[in-house]
């Protein structure tokens, strides 16, 4: 017998309901299907199930494909990993088949692109750099940028549009070593953007980039140049008004609080900004990207997704997607 003075529950008196008459969230109709050899990618993606993330995924891809159809811009906002992953040419066939109008980029993104046009790599190991003081000290990265950047400030434009014709002009000069011209073209964002036409903007932070170590920075000329493209940024957030959409992939703080202070001036403004979608993909998901792409701006109209997952396999599935629902490929 028990010692304490508080005796069990009686459940005998419990009510129940029959299962055919409780509500369920999930039936067989929208269970996963078995892939079979040779369905492709269509196929694939008609197998998953009609559950939470993989439907997600599903509003993502219409989204996009609503936004090209209604002419409305998409615009790509893309962290360093989303580069350093080898995305690229992924992100370069969709500029080329509409499904990518603009691109912003952080500092780091910038860079690693710019390092892919001229040598065809990237990505120091910083572990080993760093002890030595050798760590963002390549010379070429950080003369060229730092010139570009210094040209475009000059000539009054902005920084993402000044990286991406020198590496243009680069491009022009023949013959010479492999980092007297820019051999691995085909390779870049910046480059394949410039000879498109497609905006590409880059937002700074002062001191947060490797070329802001070199001789050769000028304060001046960088936070002239980001902000130029600020600016521009903002003209674009306006275009997403009535179908766009804007992804953010891989940038966790920079590019959340500039699209934040973006959308805001345009509102600011008395510009219409509403029924828009905005997507966040990352292989984890942070405060700022969930509060600052997904859920704020959205709050009155449109709608926001977050996928989760690693880019180097979301990117290219989300791609692939897309092709598959391309009417005009």
């Amino acid at each position: 017998m028990s010692i304490y003075d508080q005796d069990p529950l009686d459940v005998s008196g419990l009510k129940t309901v029959p299962l055919s008459e409780r509500p369920a969230k999930v039936t067989v109709a929208e269970f996963a299907k078995p892939y079979r050899k040779g369905q492709g990618v269509a196929g694939l993606l008609d197998t998953l199930p009609h559950i939470l993330a993989a439907d997600t995924f599903r509003g993502a891809v219409e989204a996009i494909l609503e936004a090209r159809r209604k002419r409305r811009l998409i615009l790509w906002g893309l962290g360093g990993h989303v580069v350093k992953v080898g995305l690229a040419p992924v992100l370069i066939d969709l500029m080329r088949r509409g499904f990518l109008s603009s691109v912003a980029m952080n500092g780091s993104t910038a860079i690693h692109d710019f390092e892919v046009a001229l040598a065809g790599s990237t990505s120091e190991d910083v572990d080993v750099a760093l002890p030595g003081g050798k760590f963002g000290m390549a010379e070429e990265t950080g003369a060229w940028m730092n010139e570009a950047i210094s040209a475009a400030d000059s000539n009054g434009i902005g920084l993402g549009e000044g990286l991406g014709a020198f590496l243009q002009c680069k491009s022009e000069t023949p013959g010479g070593t492999v980092l007297e011209t820019v051999r691995f073209a085909d390779s870049s964002i910046l480059v394949q953007a410039y000879r498109r036409k497609v905006p590409v903007t880059v937002h700074v932070a002062i001191g947060t980039d490797t070329p802001h170590n070199h001789p050769l920075a000028q304060g001046r000329a960088i936070g002239g140049s980001s902000h130029r493209d600020f600016l521009l940024f903002a003209g674009l957030v306006r275009g997403l008004n009535d179908g766009g959409v804007y992804l953010n992939v891989g940038s966790a703080v920079i590019l959340p609080e500039v699209f934040l202070k973006a959308v805001s001036v345009v509102r600011n403004l008395g510009y219409p900004l509403a029924d828009f979608t905005t997507i966040n993909m990352d292989f984890l998901q942070q405060y700022r990207p969930l509060t600052n792409v997904v859920r704020r701006p959205t709050l009155d109209s449109g709608h926001g997704y977050s996928l989760t997952g690693h880019h180097e396999l979301m990117v290219p599935l989300l791609a692939a997607a897309l092709v598959e629902r391309d009417n005009d490929a």
